[in-house]
């Protein structure tokens, strides 16, 4: 028998620090995946706080934009999923009762419940902490979640532990695309001039946001993650300029063989939606592989090499971005 659920993922632009923009925005695209009949509304990373200008926050800029789960930001979004019946999910700087900050991600369920999940490879500011454990999660749909932000979907193994823990669907807010690589085949920046003159050429915009420093970055990495995990995959981004770089959108579902069902080709903001047959995940190759694992024979999978990267060095191999040093 199919378990059908419907999803919509976002993609859009946010405004540096400005909540209440932003949350006017996510309120935009909630309302719309209810109208679409979605049961979950999946929304960018830091989509509430704003993402690019937090390495050039000193200490007090940090802790004046965070804020608890249970403070005005998120549970504004709470409200919100009751009264729509949906989950949303959200990204904002968390400060958490120790006056720790994360990287974190809201999944607000209509029943008035949620899961949070800390960023678990947070490289955005030395003030910012790593989360230390999976979120992986029943919901009221009878469907298992999981949510990895941005670079944690990079590393083969998050993804494999949450579909090790049952997950069938995997929520992957992002802030990606068009940023300088240190690989030589990597993404490349995408000149701001082009996300400046898109009223007079919008197709050069949307031919980098559909070529290697977008999409096609994407494509490198991102369908084997839900094929060789037998997984959804629940991609959402931002879109245009953030602070020095261009966000590509390409907010994407993904089926359990890494088949792209849905996907957003726009240059603007946007959302898309598609219903997953849950029971596809059982059947996959990625689960029937699964089954075949040796697990005596992975003890080098979590052994150190000696050669692994501070948080914050791996994105820029550097303590600083660009220029401007992190200011603690």
């Amino acid at each position: 028998m199919s378990r059908s659920f419907r999803v919509a993922t976002v993609q859009f632009q946010h405004r540096a620090g400005d909540k209440d923009h932003n949350l006017g925005r996510i309120e935009h695209f909630a309302e719309a995946a209810a109208a679409a009949g979605a049961q979950i509304a999946c929304l960018p990373e830091m989509c509430i706080s704003g993402y690019w200008h937090l390495p050039r926050l000193d200490r007090g800029g940090l802790y004046e934009l965070a804020e608890p789960v249970d403070g005005p930001s998120v549970s504004r979004v709470a409200t919100l999923a009751e009264n729509l019946g949906i989950g949303i999910g959200v990204g904002w700087l968390e400060r958490d009762a120790h006056d720790r900050l994360y990287n974190a991600y809201r999944l607000c369920l209509p029943n008035g419940g949620g899961h949070t999940h800390r960023k678990l490879h947070a490289f955005e500011h030395p003030l910012i902490s790593s989360g230390q454990d999976y979120t992986v999660f029943d919901t009221p749909w009878g469907v298992r979640m999981s949510i990895l932000i941005c670079w944690d979907n990079n590393l083969v193994e998050n993804p494999r532990v949450a579909a090790l823990r049952g997950a069938e669907v995997l929520l992957a807010p992002h802030q990606t695309g068009g940023t300088k690589s240190l690989s030589p085949k990597g993404m490349k920046h995408i000149p701001l001039r082009y996300w400046e003159e898109r009223g007079q050429n919008p197709e050069r915009l949307r031919r980098e946001f559909q070529g290697p420093n977008g999409r096609g970055w994407l494509m490198r990495w991102l369908p084997a993650r839900a094929h060789d995990n037998g997984l959804f995959i629940v991609f959402s981004n931002g879109v245009g300029r953030d602070e020095d770089e261009l966000r590509t959108g390409n907010a994407m579902i993904l089926d359990p063989y890494g088949d792209v069902l849905s996907e957003s080709n726009s240059i603007g903001d946007d959302i898309v939606t598609a219903d997953l047959d849950i029971e596809e995940v059982a059947t996959s190759s990625g689960r029937r592989w699964m089954c075949g694992r040796r697990p005596n024979l992975y003890g080098s999978l979590a052994q150190r090499l000696g050669t692994e990267l501070s948080p914050h060095a791996t994105r820029f191999g550097l303590s600083r971005v660009g220029d401007v040093e992190f200011p603690i």
